[in-house]
């Protein structure tokens, strides 16, 4: 992997998939949306398949990353000299705070936390609809848990703004858009403690000897959430979609970093070009996956799986869906409620073959359908 390139069109931990590579399972090739798009990583091609349609970016997983001595953990001084190379790449107060002021007329608007970085600057807030009664089942929608993935926290407030009031009739709904904050001002997966708040909402999950993804310690961003959850009184959720993003940057430099951090290799894989959801293997839910899926297919395209039958390193179990541990085993937001109905979305936003509308609509798309299955199945129809 090329440098630390502070200020670069990608900076250094921007992107990564929200659940990659469950398994053990990894492959030497990677996609990108074009060479274009490389090039703003400053990462060399090394070469293109036409069979598998991918690049080979060796590089990736064979160039240390520049923080730490390879092969041995982080400590607080490499943490420390990560956090001093992060900048503000975007605007907080900006693109989301004002957003979700000129809102208070159409929703309750809570203050729920801020980060304790700078209270000031980086708030969370929450927003619901106003008509919430014990007697409705209730929604969570969540957004930018990772900071970094831009349609999840867009396409939250995208679906305030549109249609959440529709379904309020139905509905209670509470949507937290940016459950990230400062990571979404600097574009990073981690938070400012370099910890992965979607592995932070059950510290005491599952740990498996060897697997990539384990849970992590608590954050303030997954405590804040939990206490606003709890505070509601909800006995039982009925729907929580999470929206998360898989991008090309996930594997020249979120990977190299994470490996890094935990002391270990860093290994390319491939990124599926295209929507896809993650289910909890444990509770399935075909049919509402396969209702959002036809639904998001009006907007953008579905991600195919690889040349191994695998996205992300899971088994593709129906179109567009992979299946994974049980969210909350493995800290994920996901998790965090009892909702029968439960899925995390993956929207590509480097596709050559889509724009960041779409990709905020496809967020919405989900949602919508989503709800919609739930309602007629509700009303007895299919």
């Amino acid at each position: 992997m090329p440098t630390l390139l502070i200020g670069t069109a990608r900076p250094l931990l921007a992107r990564a998939p929200s659940c990659r590579s469950w398994s053990s399972s990894t492959r030497a090739s990677f996609r990108v949306a074009s060479t274009l798009r490389l090039s703003k990583t400053r990462t060399p091609l090394l070469a293109v398949s036409p069979r598998l349609s991918v690049v080979t970016m060796a590089s990736a997983a064979t160039t240390p990353f520049p923080i730490g001595t390879p092969g041995k953990p982080w400590g607080a001084e490499e943490r420390a000299e990560w956090f001093s190379t992060r900048e503000v790449k975007r605007s907080y107060k900006t693109e989301v705070v004002e957003k979700i002021e000129a809102l208070k007329d159409r929703y309750e608007v809570q203050r729920y936390g801020a980060l304790s970085i700078d209270e000031s600057r980086y708030p969370m807030y929450s927003l619901k609809t106003l008509n919430w009664s014990a007697d409705k089942p209730s929604v969570l929608i969540t957004g930018g848990v990772h900071g970094y993935e831009k349609s999840g926290v867009q396409g939250a407030l995208l679906f305030l703004q549109s249609a959440a009031e529709k379904y309020s009739e139905k509905f209670n709904i509470l949507v937290a858009p940016s459950v990230s904050p400062w990571g979404y001002e600097t574009i990073q997966r981690w938070n400012a403690q370099a910890v992965d708040p979607n592995r932070s909402f059950n510290p005491q999950g599952e740990v498996v000897e060897g697997r990539s993804f384990n849970p992590e310690p608590a954050t303030e961003e997954s405590r804040a959430l939990i206490a606003l959850l709890e505070g509601l009184g909800v006995d039982k959720w009925t729907c929580h979609i999470d929206l998360h993003e898989t991008t090309d940057t996930d594997e020249t430099e979120f990977r190299p970093a994470k490996a890094a951090r935990d002391g270990t290799e860093s290994k390319p894989d491939v990124i599926p070009d295209g929507f896809y959801l993650v289910s909890d293997s444990t509770n399935p839910q075909t049919e509402w996956h396969k209702a959002m899926i036809d639904g998001v297919r009006k907007v953008t395209h579905i991600a195919p799986p690889d040349t191994e039958g695998l996205i992300i390193g899971e088994e593709v179990v129906q179109e567009g869906v992979i299946a994974i541990p049980a969210p909350r085993s493995i800290g994920l937001c996901a998790g965090v409620t009892n909702a029968e109905y439960a899925t995390t979305t993956e929207v590509y936003p480097d596709s050559p073959n889509a724009t960041e509308d779409q990709c905020n609509r496809a967020q919405v798309a989900c949602i919508e359908a989503g709800l919609d299955f739930i309602l007629k199945k509700a009303n007895g129809s299919s």
